[in-house]
């Protein structure tokens, strides 16, 4: 064997950048040379899926995407190196320069694990690539050892709370992760929190947690008539040892392949082992829609102050009236609210609800660039921006309806 093989064999390649000019990157340069010496190259986006086909690429434990604003027009290129590194069980970090946040969120839902800010923070990359070995790692764990349920004999019949956005971007998943973070963090005696991700097919609350999605998500949801406590905890999830989570599932699915009797399954499953369980919903009604509303303590609804907000809010009140269903339960959240001193925003608001005969009982503030930062690195507000309006609005909402709970059960 030749000395140059041994070496090879030695010190195997761990990880690649892959950019259009590394130099355009000279500090990833140089703590990728700090971390992890000389076992580690560099490809442009051309030589990337190419080289992962390659015996040398065996050992790759991650790939490294460095990327500015001039590679946004890469994206189709980008995301095929990214489900490439996916589909071989490598891990995709990616460091970004003045890239805008849909392209980040278009390739982290793409599987991206990881992301980072260029300039690179101090340390950032070494903890970086330790979280990634750290998921690695669990990943070879059985998921059973993830979550562990007690047998659902003692049932606690758990709160269930929906959230429906009825336009895009108002903010339907932001207040459903965060308001589930704020109610496992009550106190010392925190109720036991279980968010589950039912948008089948674009649901972000992985995103936004910076969680995978298991396939033993799919495997649940496609197979409820023998699901128990075990299979169940299986497909969950932890963070921060404080919440649990099912996200939706790794793959684009039909939202009518499951029926409302697997998702009454499951939500009965969910509940019968946590004091909240809170609810994403899709924004398109489906068969099962039902089954959630009909169950739901609360159903929240998110909107803004625009035109589409507005009909799609009459529209849903309509559609609910004509098939007989409770819609009275829809509590109706403003979402981006006028501040107080905003009097015309105020009255806008006002005359909003008295046109479509309903009541606005939520305003919440424009938490600003800090909720899509948040959300881009995988964290709770109150985690990444505490002092944050709409976190302060949501921590709040999770105390009220902690406190209104606490005072049913004492009066039963």
């Amino acid at each position: 064997m030749s000395s140059e093989a041994l070496q090879t064999d030695q010190n195997p390649i761990l990880a690649c950048t892959i950019c259009r000019d590394v130099q355009n990157f000279e500090l990833l340069i140089v703590d990728m040379e700090e971390a992890l010496g000389e076992q580690w190259g560099d490809l442009g986006f051309e030589d990337a899926v190419p080289f992962m086909a390659q015996p040398e690429a065996e050992k790759l434990e991650f790939i490294a995407i460095a990327m500015d604003d001039m590679d946004e027009d890469s994206l189709d290129e980008l995301t095929e190196i990214i489900t490439e590194a996916r589909n071989r069980n490598i891990r995709t970090l990616l460091i970004a320069e003045d890239v805008t946040p849909a392209s980040l969120h278009t390739l982290l839902r793409h599987g991206a694990d990881e992301f980072i800010p260029y300039p690179l923070p101090p340390g950032e990359l070494q903890a970086a690539i330790e979280k990634i070995r750290t998921a690695a790692k669990a990943a070879e764990i059985p998921a059973a050892a993830q979550v562990k349920l007690a047998s659902t004999e003692d049932s606690r019949e758990g709160v269930l709370i929906a959230v429906h956005g009825l336009a895009g971007g108002t903010g339907a998943t932001t207040l459903a992760t965060n308001l589930g973070w704020e109610l496992a963090t009550t106190g010392k005696d925190a109720p036991s929190v279980c968010l589950v991700d039912l948008d089948l097919q674009f649901g972000t609350m992985s995103t936004y947690l910076d969680m995978p999605r298991p396939d033993a998500v799919f495997e649940l949801l496609t197979d409820t008539e023998s699901m128990d406590s075990e299979s169940f905890g299986q497909a969950l999830q932890t963070y921060e040892e404080k919440l649990h989570v099912l996200t939706a599932p790794a793959e684009i699915i039909p939202l009518d392949l499951v029926s409302p009797d697997d998702i009454a399954r499951m939500l009965e499953m969910a509940r019968k082992h946590y004091d909240y369980v809170i609810v994403d919903m899709p924004s398109t009604l489906v068969q099962w829609s039902e089954v959630v509303l009909q169950a739901a303590h609360v159903y929240f609804a998110t909107m803004e102050i625009d035109m589409r907000s507005a009909q799609n809010a009459m529209r849903l009140k309509r559609a609910l009236q004509a098939e007989d269903l409770p819609f009275e339960k829809l509590r109706y959240v403003m979402n981006r609210a006028p501040k107080f001193t905003d009097l015309a925003g105020k009255s806008r608001v006002k005359r909003l609800a008295e046109s479509l005969g309903i009541s606005i009982d939520l305003n919440m503030p424009d938490g600003g660039k800090q909720v899509t930062q948040s959300s881009d690195h995988g964290q709770p507000l109150a985690i990444s921006a505490a002092k944050n309006p709409l976190r302060k609005e949501i921590a709040k909402l999770a105390a009220s309806l902690h406190a209104l709970d606490q005072s049913s059960e004492k009066a039963a």
